[in-house]
């Protein structure tokens, strides 16, 4: 058998040890250390700002709903239902991290950045957001927020060089 004809049977025997060993999520099903603290976050956003207004005329409101499941050495893993700016029903699956206590003279104010995939920006839209391949896009979204209690932030989440939105998350 030639070598480079048994890569395949060698990348299959070996997917089992590899998807084992990796995982978008890593801590998922750990039990947490506080069982009453909170397992789950959500943001809400009812307000996207555009730097440009190149497309001014084509933009609609920006709605957008996420739950995250929160892990362990404070990472994150969550799914976002938005409509994007050109109207069009869109998704994104991320992984994120999170750096409580950003500012020590302000401990309220915390960091957050994901890297995930986007879908929903398809048609005459295609080119609105980079590598964009069927629709598919990587992303990656830094953010900034302001914790008002344990439970209830406020944050801005910078959007590339095309917007940045507000919103409102909740831990539960």
């Amino acid at each position: 058998m030639k070598p480079l004809a048994s890569l395949p049977l060698l990348l299959v025997a070996c997917a089992p040890l590899s998807a084992a060993a990796w995982s978008p999520c890593p801590g998922l099903d750990d039990a947490p250390s506080d069982p009453t603290a909170p397992r789950y976050e959500a943001f809400v956003s009812p307000y996207t700002y555009h730097w440009s207004n190149e497309n001014a005329s084509q933009h609609k409101p920006v709605y957008a709903l996420s739950v995250s499941r929160l892990l362990p050495d404070q990472r994150f893993c969550g799914f976002s239902l938005f409509r994007n700016s050109f109207g069009q029903p869109s998704a994104y699956a991320y992984t994120g991290w999170a750096w409580p206590h950003l500012w020590a003279a302000h401990p309220e104010i915390y960091g957050t950045v994901t890297a995930g995939i986007i879908y929903g920006y398809v048609g005459e839209f295609k080119n609105k957001v980079p590598l964009n391949v069927g629709g598919f896009s990587p992303v990656l979204i830094p953010a900034v927020g302001y914790r008002l209690s344990p439970t209830l932030a406020v944050e801005v989440q910078v959007l590339g060089t095309a917007a940045v939105m507000v919103g409102t998350t909740w831990r539960f």
